[in-house]
Formats: C-alpha cells, sequence, structure tokens
C-alpha cells in the first residue's frame, strides 16, 4: 500500500470535498434524508430509537477506536516493544479484516452501479462516490488496497469528528433536563414557525440552539484528548520544563471543564454561552474539542453544520420520551472509556411527531 499516495488522496478529498459547499450539501442531504426517515418510520410505531445507532455506528469501527485507546505497554517500554503483550495489535488486526470484508462488499457494489451508468456522472453522489471520483479525474492509479484504505480513514475520520456520539449527548443531556428542551423548542417555534423546517441559513438566528450545540461540546468534546505532540526543543510553560523529545497530549476534557474558568463546570448550562464570544473554532483556548491551529480537525465544517441541522430538526419535528417510561433524573450521563468519548448506555428513546 502507498502511504503516500493515500495521504495525498485525503488532503485532496478534505481540501475539495470536506470544506466545499456543493458537496457537504450533497452529504448533508443525504445523512439528513436517511436519518428522518428512519426516525419517522419509529415514531409512527412507537418504536425505540437509539439515536447514537441513527446518527452513525460500526460495531467493528467502534472496536477499533477502543483498542487504540488502550494504554499498549509495548510503546512505553522499550525493551518489550516487539511483543504484544495485551494482545492490542492482535485485535485490531481481527477487527480490521472485518471492517476490510464490509467495504469490499460495498466498493464492489459501487463499481457495479457505476458499470451500469456508462460513464454517466451519480446523481446524488455519497461519500465513496466521492472517494471513487479521483480514480477517473484526477489521473490517479487507484488500487483495491488504496480504495479500501481511503473508505476506512475517512469513515474513522467521520466518527472521530464526532457527529454521531455529540448528537446522542445533545439530545440526553436536553431530555436529562427537560426546561432546556422546552427553551429550545420555544426558540425554534418562534423564529423558524411551525410551517416550515429549520434550514442551515436559520442557525445564525437560533442563539439558544447555538449554545446547545457549545454547552455539549464543552462537556462532552468527541475526544478527551488531541492529537500528541512532540516537543522538538526544551520548551519552559511557567515553572514546568517540557524536555525535548517528550510527547505532549492536550486534555480537552479537562480544559473546559477546569473550575477556574467555568462556573459550575459540571452542570449542563447553555445559558453561559449566551451574550458570549466563546467559540470552538480554535480561537478560545478555553474551548477547543476540534483542536486549533494548523492540526484543528478538518471535519470542523462538516461537523458544525450537521450538529445544528440535526439537532434543530429533532427538537423541531419529534417530542421525545424515555424508554420503559424512565425519569430523566435516572438517566446514565456517565461517559464511556475509549478514545471517543461516547455515553456508557445508549440513548433509547420513542419519538413523538409533532
Amino acid at each position: 500500500m502507498d502511504y503516500f499516495k493515500i495521504s495525498l488522496l485525503i488532503l485532496k478529498f478534505t481540501n475539495s470535498h470536506i470544506s466545499t459547499s456543493q458537496r457537504l450539501d450533497s452529504i448533508k442531504r443525504q445523512k439528513l434524508d436517511d436519518l428522518f426517515t428512519y426516525i419517522c418510520q419509529s415514531a409512527s410505531s412507537s418504536s425505540v430509537v437509539d439515536i447514537g445507532h441513527a446518527a452513525f455506528t460500526t460495531i467493528a469501527l467502534k472496536e477499533v477506536v477502543f483498542q487504540a485507546a488502550k494504554l499498549n505497554l509495548s510503546d512505553y517500554i522499550p525493551i518489550i516493544s516487539f511483543m504484544d503483550v495485551q494482545g492490542i495489535k492482535r485485535n485490531m488486526r481481527s477487527y480490521a479484516r472485518i471492517m476490510d470484508g464490509t467495504f469490499d462488499k460495498i466498493i464492489d457494489q459501487k463499481l457495479e452501479l457505476a458499470v451500469a451508468r456508462e460513464g454517466k456522472s451519480c446523481n446524488s453522489p455519497d461519500l465513496l462516490d466521492i472517494i471513487l471520483d479521483p480514480c477517473h479525474e484526477n489521473g490517479i492509479e487507484l488500487h483495491r488496497q488504496d480504495i479500501n484504505s481511503l473508505l476506512k480513514v475517512s469513515t474513522i475520520f467521520s466518527f472521530l469528528c464526532g457527529l454521531a456520539p455529540t448528537i446522542e449527548w445533545a439530545l440526553a443531556e436536553l431530555l436529562h433536563n427537560p426546561s432546556k428542551i422546552s427553551k429550545a423548542q420555544k426558540e425554534l417555534s418562534n423564529i423558524i414557525g411551525k410551517n416550515q423546517l429549520l434550514e442551515e441559513s436559520d442557525i445564525v438566528w437560533l442563539p439558544y440552539l447555538q449554545a446547545i450545540v457549545k454547552e455539549t461540546l464543552r462537556l462532552h468534546p468527541p475526544a478527551p484528548f488531541l492529537l500528541p505532540h512532540k516537543a522538538e526543543m526544551d520548551v519552559k510553560i511557567h515553572d514546568f520544563v517540557v524536555p525535548k523529545g517528550a510527547q505532549v497530549v492536550v486534555n480537552a476534557w479537562a480544559i473546559a471543564r477546569d473550575p477556574a474558568i467555568w462556573t459550575e463546570p459540571s452542570s449542563f448550562k447553555p445559558e453561559r454561552f449566551l451574550g458570549s464570544k466563546t467559540d470552538y473554532k480554535g480561537q478560545h483556548f478555553e474551548l477547543i474539542p476540534f483542536g486549533s491551529g494548523c492540526r484543528i480537525c478538518p471535519g470542523l465544517p462538516l461537523a458544525h453544520r450537521m450538529i445544528h441541522l440535526i439537532v434543530g430538526l429533532l427538537l423541531q419535528t419529534f417530542d421525545w420520551k424515555l424508554e420503559n417510561e424512565m425519569k430523566p433524573q435516572d438517566m446514565n450521563m456517565e461517559d464511556g472509556n475509549g478514545f471517543a468519548l461516547v455515553k456508557a448506555t445508549r440513548l433509547r428513546v420513542i419519538p413523538i411527531k409533532l
């Protein structure tokens, strides 16, 4: 596998597709259509919806992320670096093979559809259509393994951008705090009305919805730790010296819950952001769930748009009640373990069409 080629394609993909409005709109429309068709069907039959699963989930992918998050002793004890003491590498290879098999089937289906179209473009391209597109448009020769690897990286990238976990956490926090969900629905009713659906252009006029997303990302960043950095020289921070060559990991979760910065840091209070200029786009270091600077998450534009739209539409079009008549105060609001900060227990709710 040519890792330079994969890196080049990932760079082209993020610059040409994830960051452009036209491609984002295509991905956004398909995702919203699929999600709300499923939820409407569940509402009609009073069926339970697993919000995290509805937004996005792949069991093998979740296991890969979980294995990657484990402390691997071989990385820190040089004498056993060649050994797989905890079986982490073995488990990663096992789940990677499952993902490879799944993606190979999907790629075959897409290639068959492409042949059937006889060279015509796909009217509603999805993520894989976009990934396959460079094969024809940019003259880059891609092998099956390259396509599979690029699809795998893009899928993990989507998971780590925090779309599904953040949407699940936002709705969970609102259901755990019923007065907040009522306030959000009232804002949507007053600004958007009941006869039209929320659109992206409306988000700027919905400060409380924006505050909900910010507060959710503050309490539950997509990943508690940002990507590791390596000190290229000795760096002094106040009275502490970071030696050259040291690996540095920024704890975004702890920063966003620092009582020296935030009042009642463990409480869900979207109101703290009303009238505040603090944002999560890398300029305010007390809130950096996506990182900052040149290594900020390239999926931020997609995450920003999709999270606001999906959370807003879930509140505008449905009321929600917890499974088995559970009371809000009985909800399990603990974090799960792993690189991605998901709920310890899935949010299972029943949608009621408004």
